[in-house]
């Protein structure tokens, strides 16, 4: 709730002279990210006091859905090349963010009822290269990069903590490996590899179109470099102020950083990680496998997720499009973590914790 509170104030902040340029309504964006908000934490209170135990049976069914959803999508006109929403009227469904949930919910099922049996490849490999492989490809076909890299380690964490054994892991390894050389020599990475245009060189001016291509990259360091150590203050950003495209999506760390400096950013920085403690100290204490499992992988998909965001945003890793778990714009996202968290609320009700 403190960082869903603190993402708020920072998102309208990001938002604000966007929203007016393009919308002609400063809180455009904030109304929007509040209702979907307000819904999210209803949906988390009430999974908080739900058995989570009965998500066995409808494991199956919601990993049924996110392929419905994925083949959906795919059908729909997209936008700037690429097909990841289905909209529906005033808001808009990214399938990918139900894809997540159904992976970590499918797994946390399937190796608490194969524990025993998760040493045999026939019940770790096999299904992981059925279910992920069924995944990654129908993400391939948006194409949406990032989630197949956040799904993809969301699978090997999964099925590593079910009892998969360590070998397996280097025989995965090789098998994507093998597969991106594939469709790295056929040219069918070219939407990834012009993510890579640029990387490293978003303060060095080589030629005009370089520039233009780092120009948002560029933005964002200048506006962590310019936060300093306390920051210019709250609503004080500069950047935002259209420099940084669609500031209150993907960039919107670098905006946090301008405004509450290094201090800030550090202090986020903290609450992910004590999140992510909490989760795993949730975990150990689960009365079952399942619940455990269930904890692990939600935690994981939100520090995940701010780590690779955060990478971005310093340029430590190319432009991938990860959003900022409980900051960024997007009502789908934010109701299905939030939903996440009511599941690990209703793992540590049935804990023995105080």
């Amino acid at each position: 709730l403190v960082l869903l509170i603190i993402g708020m104030i920072m998102m309208f902040s990001a938002s604000y002279a966007y929203a007016y340029y393009n919308q002609g309504d400063s809180y455009y964006y904030l109304v929007r990210q509040l209702i979907f908000a307000v819904i999210g934490v209803g949906i988390m209170f009430f999974l908080s006091f739900f058995n989570y135990n009965k998500l066995h049976k409808i494991a199956p069914i919601v990993l049924a859905i996110s392929y419905l959803c994925l083949l959906v999508v795919l059908v729909l006109p997209g936008s700037e090349g690429v097909k990841r929403w289905i909209p529906l009227g005033i808001f808009n469904i990214q399938p990918s963010e139900i894809a997540k949930f159904a992976i970590i919910l499918f797994f946390s099922h399937w190796c608490s009822k194969y524990y025993n049996k998760m040493q045999f490849a026939r019940y770790s490999v096999l299904p992981g290269i059925i279910v992920f492989g069924s995944t990654a490809l129908l993400l391939f076909l948006e194409p949406h990069y990032s989630g197949i890299v956040i799904i993809g380690i969301l699978s090997v964490v999964m099925l590593y903590i079910g009892g998969m054994q360590t070998k397996y892991l280097g025989i995965g390894l090789g098998l994507i490996v093998g597969v991106v050389l594939i469709l790295a020599v056929t040219n069918s990475l070219s939407y990834a590899m012009s993510r890579l245009d640029g990387w490293g060189q978003a303060l060095e001016y080589t030629t005009d179109d370089m520039w233009w291509t780092t120009y948002q990259t560029r933005n964002s360091l200048y506006a962590i470099g310019s936060g300093g150590l306390w920051g210019l203050g709250l609503g004080q950003s500069r950047m935002k102020y259209l420099y940084i495209p669609e500031p209150q999506n993907d960039f919107i760390f670098s905006i946090l950083c301008e405004e509450l400096g290094f201090v800030g950013a550090a202090l986020t920085v903290v609450l992910f990680l004590l999140l992510f403690l909490r989760g795993m100290s949730i975990a150990v204490r689960a009365r079952d496998k399942f619940g455990a499992l269930l904890a692990v992988g939600f935690v994981v998909q939100v520090v995940l997720q701010a780590v690779l965001n955060i990478a971005v945003v310093t340029n430590t890793i190319p432009n991938t499009g990860i959003s900022l778990p409980f900051f960024s714009s997007g009502g789908t996202s934010l109701m299905m973590l939030l939903g996440e968290m009511g599941i690990v609320l209703s793992v540590s009700r049935q804990t023995d914790m105080v």
